[in-house]
């Protein structure tokens, strides 16, 4: 399970390696730090944060909040504005791009956790509302809550999914076992084309799979049973004459 990338764009370089120190601490997964408009979109095309910490009043001709709404219109991933002295002009065109959280210069490692876990929150509840989903599926991993802070699985790393009442429990390629709230039936709907329903309490990822007959497919020594209603449908789909 790894753990939630993120990017500092500071362009204070004292001010950026403080931040990047404190979040390496936090357990977060920390990129290069960008000092401008032009080099962060570069780390974001190269290594897709999860979470990007933006200084609003950045050196050049395009700023944090110009910044924020690329962010919003193109990568879809959450964002906390830095904030210090800024000019009633420049707060209200902070205001409108809507981030998810602030962080208010000075501060310390709490309010830094803080406003990330609040930012990822209310992204994350915000997708919630607009797919229907009980789950947090975003782009390409299932983030989960755990020891206060939200992680990422992968979902190249998952074996299969497996309904448990309101939970789903993610079965990972690591041997580790994962509970999220939410329907099965919704969460497969949303997945990726290599995500396949073989039973009305299991879904798998077919790059997963070992060996399959009529009657189950196998995974990692792990039988995963082929419901009826979904039969046809599998073989077909994987090509199993």
């Amino acid at each position: 399970m790894g753990a939630v990338k993120i990017l500092v764009v500071e362009d204070e370089v004292v001010i950026a390696d403080n931040i990047c120190m404190i979040l390496e601490d936090l357990g977060y997964d920390v990129l290069e730090p960008a000092i401008h408009y032009e080099e962060a979109l570069e780390t974001i095309k190269e290594d897709t944060p999860d979470l990007a910490i933006l200084d609003i009043q950045l050196a050049g001709r395009k700023d944090g909040i110009d910044l924020a709404w690329k962010i919003k219109e193109d990568y879809d991933f959450p964002f906390i504005f830095l904030t210090s002295n800024a000019d009633a002009h420049t707060v209200e065109r902070a205001k409108k791009v809507a981030p998810p959280a602030y962080l208010v210069k000075p501060f310390n490692k709490d309010d830094l956790y803080t406003s990330i876990e609040m930012a990822l929150y209310n992204y994350i509840g915000k997708k919630k509302e607009e797919e229907s989903g009980e789950d947090l599926l975003i782009r390409d991993a299932i983030f989960v809550k755990e020891k206060n802070l939200f992680h990422k699985i992968k979902l190249t790393d998952i074996r299969y999914f497996k309904s448990d009442h309101v939970y789903v429990e993610v079965h990972t390629i690591q041997g580790n076992k994962h509970l999220i709230r939410g329907s099965l039936t919704d969460l497969s709907e949303r997945l990726p084309k290599n995500f396949y329903r073989t039973h009305r309490s299991f879904t798998i990822n077919v790059d997963q799979m070992d060996a399959i007959n009529s009657a189950y497919v196998i995974i990692n020594d792990d039988k995963i049973p082929i419901g009826k209603n979904y039969r046809d449908e599998l073989l077909n789909k994987i090509r199993v004459e």
